[in-house]
């Protein structure tokens, strides 16, 4: 099975049938979210990842397995996120990106999707000026459904945990995480070394056949 990451593009978020897929939770503020339909709240987000991508750069990563988009993650600065200010731990640091929504299809958890696009969104922020950290709200027990938004949008405090975010402003429902970067540039070199290593043995040269003797017909020693 073939597991690797890309970045998000419109067509890719068009294939993933994710429960954020038309949220405007983080994107919008609630007086111009509510009351859309669901085709305009998707067009929103649609207009939402144009903006960041064209403003700021590479926003998300998807994840492919065996070439089908199975699941995503969206970060973005803060500025970007107005939905932020909801939450009673806020605001984010100001030298840290935010990662708003991680998604996996059910069928494909618990097999490291959700660390692998961890691990993507390291490689598009490592080397990026100014930014010190990635910060996250997390929620902690069952998600609850809310007219217009899904909070499965909004990240398990489990799933931050065991990738390596850390508690930075507690809260019992919804404390806000966070992971220095220097975290992510060691998960990079990580993850670049175990592929050097593959690629080594991929082209690690055969050794030459031993010459021949023209005359005995057998090996030359």
């Amino acid at each position: 099975m073939a597991r690797t990451t890309v970045p998000l593009t419109l067509d890719l978020l068009e294939t993933l049938d994710a429960p954020c897929r038309s949220c405007l939770f983080w994107e919008r503020e609630p007086v111009h979210r509510d009351g859309l339909t669901g085709p305009e709240r998707a067009r929103e987000k649609e207009a939402w990842i144009s903006e960041v991508l064209r403003e700021w750069g590479s926003c998300g990563r998807v994840v492919l397995v065996d070439g089908v988009p199975v699941g995503y993650l969206l970060y973005a600065p803060p500025a970007f996120v107005p939905g932020a200010g909801a939450f009673p731990t806020a605001p984010v640091s100001a030298d840290a990106v935010l990662l708003t929504t991680a998604w996996v299809r059910p069928e494909y958890a618990g097999g490291g999707l959700g660390r692998l696009l961890v691990q993507g969104m390291a490689r598009d922020l490592v080397g990026r000026d100014n930014i010190r950290a990635v910060e996250a709200f997390a929620r902690t027990g069952r998600a609850i459904p809310r007219a217009g938004t899904s909070t499965e949008c909004v990240v398990p405090v489990e799933f931050l945990a065991r990738v390596g975010f850390k508690t930075h402003r507690a809260h019992p429902r919804t404390p806000r995480m966070r992971m220095e970067m220097r975290s992510l540039v060691t998960w990079r070199g990580e993850v670049e070394a175990a592929w050097e290593r593959i690629v080594g043995v991929v082209r690690r040269p055969k050794p030459a056949p031993t010459p021949v003797s023209r005359e005995t017909g057998s090996p030359r020693t």
